[in-house]
């Protein structure tokens, strides 16, 4: 049986929240409309609070919450905006550190009335100063946070040691994205197209998503690429995403005459996924639940992932492993998966078992509900 809120039962008005969203990487935002569609199917009130672009790319009101444009800023009228928001909430959920310090600041600090729940999808990265301001920032909202969701255990542990009152394993389920009505109805059909599209035919295809950043690894990607050179046939290594690493990237592609292509930042991601043979996650740290192996995991694509953050909880067997910014150990994993069909089934097949012990996204809303009501359900009278 579905789950519905204790605010519903016996004429009480339903209860009011606010989601609070900062700029937002793929997976807070998908997880953010996710959990929207589900809490207003059990007769929750949601009003998102998430710059205007975020409702354009997932639609929060499509979901049947409300948006509030508020900017990615925690400056004061960007705060008396999300102030002015909350006001009349029974509770405030934020995700994400920027969107959880804004949400502080906007409830008034750690005596504030309203409860506020963080999830915390992923660590923020920074050095020197930035990384003292952001470990100010942390103990602040762990502080004044009623209760802490972690995606991973090593961010719940992390939120314990900076100061959580009440921190929890909360693992965030990866929404399904519907498939363009336009979509070919045979899937071997658009894989094949996709495919030519990408200019792997005859050859197999490796597939990597992500922003073109320094901790995604993909410097020690092109150094395995090198000696994938040597294959025959030579794969195609197509890496989804955009950023301030794309023209140091490029040349040397081009410079030593790498088999690898920067196709930008697309919104086919699962049907790039469903084309591959290989999916690949060089990544240099990635401490929250990555989408990407997720995705891969679901989609039956044998993964090989860097062993670090939280990618060993998340994927356990279900990937082919290998110690981050190690190029040899990339390059042999993916050359032995490629020459090994018989190893590429049995890596789906965990892969596929792995996927199952997975949250779904009923489980997901359900938990974060529990949650909602142990807040706000009112005190006894002693």
């Amino acid at each position: 049986m579905t789950p519905v809120s204790s605010h519903s039962p016996l004429g009480r008005s339903p209860l009011r929240t606010v989601q609070v969203l900062g700029g937002g990487n793929a997976g807070s935002s998908a997880h953010v409309r996710s959990l929207a569609a589900g809490l207003v199917a059990r007769g929750v009130k949601v009003t998102v609070c998430a710059p205007a672009e975020a409702e354009r790319t997932y639609d929060f009101t499509g979901a049947g919450a409300d948006h509030a444009h508020v900017p990615r800023s925690s400056d004061p009228v960007a705060v008396a905006a999300l102030r002015a928001v909350c006001a009349d909430a029974d509770l405030v959920h934020a995700h994400g550190l920027h969107a959880s310090f804004r949400a502080v600041l906007a409830l008034g600090g750690r005596r504030a009335r309203t409860p506020l729940v963080v999830t915390w999808h992923d660590r923020a990265h920074a050095e020197g100063a930035q990384a003292r301001l952001v470990r100010v920032l942390e103990r602040r909202v762990m502080r004044a946070a009623g209760v802490v969701l972690g995606a991973t255990s090593d961010l719940v542990d992390r939120a314990r040691l900076t100061g959580a009152r009440d921190a929890r394993l909360g693992p965030v389920a990866l929404p399904g994205r519907p498939r363009p009505a336009a979509a070919p109805d045979d899937p071997d059909l658009l894989r094949a197209k996709t495919r030519a599209e990408l200019g792997a035919v005859g050859r197999p295809l490796l597939i990597a998503v992500g922003s073109l950043d320094p901790h995604r690894g993909y410097d020690v990607l092109l150094d395995a690429a090198r000696a994938w050179r040597l294959l025959d046939p030579a794969p195609l290594v197509v890496v989804a995403g955009e950023g301030p690493l794309r023209g140091e990237l490029q040349r040397r592609i081009e410079d030593e005459e790498l088999p690898v292509a920067l196709i930008g930042r697309r919104d086919d991601v699962t049907d790039l996924l469903a084309a591959a043979d290989l999916a690949l996650l060089p990544s240099l740290r990635e401490a929250g639940r990555s989408v990407l192996a997720q995705g891969a995991l679901h989609a039956r694509v044998p993964l090989v992932a860097s062993a670090t953050g939280g990618i060993p909880e998340l994927v356990g067997d279900g990937a082919e492993l290998v110690p981050r910014g190690d190029a040899e150990a990339l390059a042999e994993a993916v050359s032995g998966l490629l020459g090994d069909p018989a190893r590429r089934e049995a890596l789906r097949d965990r892969g596929t078992r792995q996927a199952a012990t997975w949250p779904t996204e009923d489980e997901t809303v359900a938990q974060v509900l529990s949650v909602y009501d142990e807040l706000t359900r009112p005190l006894p009278f002693l």
